[in-house]
């Protein structure tokens, strides 16, 4: 009987009780406060050990976090790019609908894109992001429209450009999208096509629209003396040159880049001046008398005669 009562208090002695999942992740945020980021990946692990043969509802909430605070530290602390996408992986994996898988999917999209130039598996993390409808949709989205613009998709860009304009009509990033779509549009009407055919002409109708409607809409936003200056370009590259010049004669009021403005008048003016006949437009050659017709010459002066000669030759 003595001995049971050793052995039980020696179980329950400090330091004789195994620790547990929340024990070790407490260590491990001590460690990355005090810059032991090793030391936290161990506890992290530890952690997870522990949690494989625990059986409780907050099993799944904990293992959730310990894979999410290892993740973090391959990237935040030791920028280990290639652990921390694996370890993110994980996590999406095994905890997909957990908030730190959600948080984990944000953060894959921008390693991806970054560090593995891989926009479509980025798109991939962020769409699967935003079918959980996460409270920075919006930003989410117009991530995805730029990605999409970045892999010259620009039909699929503009498709979600619209989308968000229409999902999320007072965020703040409506204005960046309207830009964003009517480049994509722009980018349209030069890809593939001859600038002058019907085709060409209706992108960049339409990608004058989205400028229009971003000028509407949010006259203030910092954008706008840009969707100026891109309007006058629409207009030089259809022909328009006079009304491209008006128009970026408006954007230098507020365009933060005057010279680059000044620069695309003057290209447009030298193309005119090099299109031109000299004579057009002048007010003198308008009304200046033609010169007096001469008569044809006689056989004498084609000969190479004189008018006088040709006189006496016929007698006169």
């Amino acid at each position: 009987m003595r001995r049971s009562f050793l052995l039980l208090a020696l179980a329950l002695a400090p330091g004789c009780a195994r620790d547990g999942a929340p024990d070790h992740m407490q260590r491990a945020r001590d460690a990355i406060f005090e810059k032991r980021p090793d030391e936290a990946l161990v506890e992290y692990r530890k952690a997870l050990d522990a949690l494989r043969v625990e059986d409780s509802t907050q099993a799944p909430v904990l293992k959730a976090r310990a894979l999410k605070g290892a993740a973090d530290v391959y990237w935040l602390e030791l920028r280990k790019v290639k652990e921390a996408v694996s370890v993110y992986k994980e996590l999406i994996a095994q905890c997909p609908e957990s908030p730190e898988a959600q948080e984990a999917r944000v953060v894959l999209a921008e390693l991806l894109r970054v560090h593995f130039r891989d926009p479509r598996g980025a798109i991939d993390q962020l769409t699967a992001a935003l079918a959980r409808n996460p409270p920075q949709g919006a930003e989410l989205h117009y991530q995805v429209a730029k990605l999409y613009f970045e892999l010259q998709d620009y039909q699929q860009c503009v498709l979600e450009a619209r989308k968000l304009t229409e999902r999320f009509a007072t965020s703040a990033y409506v204005d960046d999208t309207l830009f964003l779509q009517a480049q994509a549009l722009h980018m349209q009407s030069l890809q593939g096509s001859v600038p002058g055919t019907p085709e060409a002409q209706r992108y960049r109708q339409e990608a004058s629209r989205a400028y229009a409607d971003l000028l509407a809409r949010f006259p203030d936003s910092e954008l706008a003396p840009h969707a100026v200056f891109e309007m006058g370009k629409l207009k030089a590259e259809a022909g328009e040159h006079e009304k491209a010049i008006e128009t970026w004669v408006q954007a230098l009021k507020n365009h933060p880049e005057p010279a680059m403005v000044q620069d695309a008048i003057a290209r447009v003016r030298r193309r005119i001046a090099a299109t031109t006949p000299l004579d057009i437009g002048s007010r003198v050659a308008a009304f200046a008398r033609p010169p007096p017709v001469r008569p044809p010459r006689n056989s004498v002066e084609a000969a190479g005669g004189s008018a006088e000669e040709a006189a006496r030759d016929h007698g006169d």
